[in-house]
């Protein structure tokens, strides 16, 4: 098959130069490498992978050096408190680790920037934080951020990035956090995974729409943005139901006889566990053994061909986007709150 480039993601450990496409022993020598340090491990039920990426790792997999850290709960529900407390004191430690070398005071100024359409809900994760934020610090005395939402270049003519730069320029800030939406190439992903990065952001980069970045280089501060994945391709989401279609008919068929299968009164339930594709091939033949990259590969040429390509966001989103924009609010002013003071 003729190889293209499917996989649009915003998330580092999704890309396909680092995790998700290569096979074990790839995967060993780009841990190996001099240019790419990779930290996975769990706390609680948050799956925690920290990349490091320096010069060498910018040329090695074309991202940009500099630190990414994604946190990810794939059971997360809208609904899920104890999940989302979870996710928060994963965050507050990750935003401690991200800006220990920054040294910052409780008298810094912070410029908080949400990007995104309101309008458009999958894309207004930011224009939300900015919203719950502004509510927060309106009960403050002493206000501990300086928040913007600036909106699109569709709605207003001109780069979001010169904005933020005007802006930064005219209120020297210590650090530019911007918040943003994001895409992700694993459906498992959306709304379930959060992602902070030193490096900063090009808006609009995951579903193609590339704009001006937005980063320490252009604006001459440090800045860091943090992801939400709230859209994923349509390819992608059909790729992997039939890769759970045939992982459910594959798990029953070798189910089929033994004591157990006469207790089950459930449905099949997705697990990391190896299941036998190969019982399933007399039924819908050679493909259905193919990897889930190979099968996703299939349906991109498959839709190519129609005039739009299809991004796909959970119907739930506008749920998702208040819980996150809560979450992000609550997650900055506590982190805030405990810088020591900068007065002597």
């Amino acid at each position: 098959m003729k190889n293209i480039e499917w996989n649009r993601t915003d998330l580092i450990d999704e890309s396909e130069e680092v995790v998700l496409h290569q096979t074990a022993q790839q995967k060993e020598t780009l841990e190996h490498s001099r240019g790419i340090e990779i930290e996975e491990w769990q706390e609680k039920r948050v799956k925690i992978t920290k990349v490091n990426v320096n010069a060498l790792g910018e040329e090695q997999i074309g991202k940009k050096k500099g630190t990414y850290i994604t946190l990810s709960i794939p059971t997360l529900s809208t609904e899920d408190k104890d999940g989302f407390a979870q996710m928060k004191e994963t965050l507050l430690q990750s935003l401690g680790e991200l800006h220990k070398k920054l040294k910052l005071t409780a008298e810094s100024k912070i410029l908080v920037i949400g990007l995104g359409n309101k309008t458009i809900t999958p894309d207004a994760i930011g224009p939300y934080t900015i919203d719950s934020m502004h509510e927060k610090q309106s009960e403050l005395q002493n206000p501990s951020f300086i928040l913007y939402a600036p909106g699109v270049t569709g709605q207003t003519g001109f780069e979001t990035s010169d904005y933020v730069k005007a802006l930064t320029e005219q209120i020297k800030p210590a650090l530019v956090i911007v918040i943003d939406a994001l895409a992700t190439s694993g459906s498992a992903r959306l709304c379930r995974t959060i992602q902070l990065t030193n490096t900063g952001i090009h808006p609009g980069a995951g579903v193609g729409n590339q704009r001006k970045e937005i980063s320490e280089e252009e604006l001459g501060v440090p800045v860091t943005a943090i992801g939400i994945p709230t859209v994923v391709e349509a390819p992608i989401l059909i790729a992997d139901a039939i890769d759970v279609v045939f992982r459910s008919i594959a798990a029953k068929i070798s189910e089929k006889g033994k004591p157990s299968s006469k207790l089950s009164v459930t449905n099949w339930t997705p697990s990391n566990e190896e299941i036998d594709l190969k019982v399933i091939e007399p039924i819908f033949g050679e493909w259905a053994t193919w990897t889930t990259e190979d099968r996703r590969q299939l349906f991109e040429e498959v839709f190519m061909t129609h005039p739009e390509r299809l991004v796909v966001t959970p119907k739930e989103v506008d749920f998702w986007l208040i819980q996150y924009a809560y979450l992000l609010s609550e997650s900055l002013f506590e982190w805030v709150s405990k810088m020591p003071s900068g007065q002597n």
